[in-house]
């Protein structure tokens, strides 16, 4: 009986409905851009390691370094690696890296955008990037300064293509490095995350920080680069005061996800003492950069889902309206059903479920147009965007409860009604 009524009237259940579906569309294809946005971060994050803390060198600014410049700090070097691996209870690795200044390799003259880091064999450890063919550098290379190299996948891509690179011959500066493997190819997503950039790691060739030590010049490489290149680079006269740095950055592997508090004080005091306060370094804790973006986007998610339930509100009043109208329409009807033996609960009932499925067909209605939104944001803005099971749940139950909420009063008014009355009404 209540589909017979709503299909009695198509145009006025649709305009009933039309808040519902707005107001579940927008659901839909906020929370989807929220969850989208979630999934991308903690990959990003996943990326540097929650169990990370990273030690990158820096240059001092013109007031940091007011006052101090007359002290003279090595820079980011091994040895800082060393001393903080000594407390192995908490730390379980520490991996060195230096980017050199080389913007690309060649391969028989074909020339390929590549950031080269030189870096030791226990970055497996600290990385959640994987070897997909061949090897990765091992203590034998290390300690030959041997001219081995390993690809990121969209290096391999652009050099080889589908040949296996393994064995090849590719030219980093003026040195000739066989290619003994292939890193997994690895989503990078947008490449920043709560205002950290990050590097497309599969455009990174990796070999041996001892060979880069020996036969590559930092300093002649720092003194043709600017700032914004691959490694930190120094002016003349920063460089009167301050150290090239030996290293680009330190990822220091922690035991425990309990311990990353701890060992972030902990390099902090252990670099202050070896560095004499020099500030020609930064430390960023992954997990704290999850935890910044957890609480961004729980704010934006509240935002979000307070404009789309403003939307099923104003539905959920509509519904309360034409349920309104409709319980005076339909007078007459009440008063002959009450008069042949219906209880009130029974006319309840009746116009109660008439809200209701107005609501979930609304729903219904709203979860496609909602999708359909979600993967056009996905297509033409390229932002991720994933339309959860939980999503649709409180978009279902949410719907429910505005049908009951808002049916309920013009459901009750009906049930009251007197028969008499009812009967005579015109």
């Amino acid at each position: 009986m209540s589909l017979d009524s709503l299909g009695a009237h198509k145009l006025r259940t649709l305009l009933t409905m039309l808040g519902v579906i707005i107001g579940v569309a927008a659901v839909i294809a906020m929370l989807s851009i929220g969850e989208g946005a979630k999934q991308e971060a903690l990959e990003q994050i996943s990326i540097l390691g929650i169990n990370n803390v990273i030690v990158n060198a820096k240059i001092p600014s013109e007031q940091q370094a007011d006052g101090v410049t007359l002290q003279r700090s090595p820079g980011l070097v091994p040895e800082d690696g060393d001393n903080i691996a000594q407390y192995d209870e908490l730390v379980e690795n520490v991996v060195p890296q230096r980017f050199e200044a080389f913007k690309s390799i060649s391969c028989m003259g074909n020339d390929v955008p590549a950031r080269v880091v030189a870096t030791t064999p226990n970055f497996t450890l600290s990385s959640s990037i994987d070897v997909e063919s061949g090897r990765f550098l091992t203590d034998a290379d290390f300690r030959d300064f041997s001219q081995v190299c390993v690809l990121g996948a969209k290096t391999k891509r652009q050099m080889f293509a589908f040949d296996d690179p393994i064995g090849r011959t590719v030219r980093i500066g003026d040195l000739d490095f066989t290619v003994i493997g292939v890193m997994a190819d690895k989503y990078i997503g947008r490449g920043k995350v709560e205002g950290l950039e990050l590097k497309n790691f599969n455009e990174d060739v990796y070999i041996p920080l001892s060979t880069a030590q020996k036969k590559f010049d930092r300093s002649a490489q720092s003194s043709n680069a600017n700032r914004g290149d691959y490694f930190i680079a120094v002016s003349t006269e920063t460089e009167q005061a301050y150290n090239t740095p030996e290293l680009d950055q330190l990822t220091i592997t922690v035991t425990d996800l309990k311990y990353v508090s701890a060992v972030t004080k902990l390099v902090e005091r252990i670099l202050e003492r070896r560095h004499g306060k020099v500030p020609d370094y930064e430390i960023v804790v992954p997990e704290s950069l999850l935890r910044q973006s957890q609480k961004t986007q729980q704010i934006f998610n509240i935002v979000m889902g307070a404009i789309a339930g403003l939307s099923l509100l104003v539905g959920g009043i509509g519904i309360m309206n034409i349920m309104l109208a409709s319980v005076l329409e339909r007078t007459r009807e009440i008063g002959v059903r009450r008069s042949v033996g219906a209880r009130r609960t029974d006319i309840m009932r009746q116009f109660l479920i008439e809200a209701v499925t107005i609501c979930l067909i609304g729903c219904a209605a709203g979860l496609v147009i909602g999708y359909v939104i979600s993967r056009a944001i996905s297509f033409y803005a390229g932002w991720p965007t994933i339309v959860s099971v939980f999503s649709i749940a409180l978009a279902i139950g949410v719907s429910a409860t505005v049908g009951i909420v808002f049916g309920m009063f013009p459901a009750r008014r009906a049930a009251r009604l007197d028969v008499i009355e009812s009967l005579r009404y015109e």
